[in-house]
């Protein structure tokens, strides 16, 4: 379930879809988005580092 909102929020397809929010609102949805992707990342380099050891 909570996987399942994760992936509906990184969707492109709702990145970029109208909404009738505010434009400050959208922005903060925007840079959320961002430091998840990024907080991702950083598992995926910490885990690989992690294994090569």
């Amino acid at each position: 379930m909570f996987l399942k909102r994760i992936l509906y929020y990184l969707d492109p397809r709702t990145l970029f879809g109208r909404s009738e929010a505010n434009v400050n609102l959208r922005f903060m949805h925007g840079i959320n988005r961002i430091s998840i992707l990024l907080f991702l990342a950083c598992l995926v380099v910490m885990l690989v580092r992690a294994l090569s050891r």
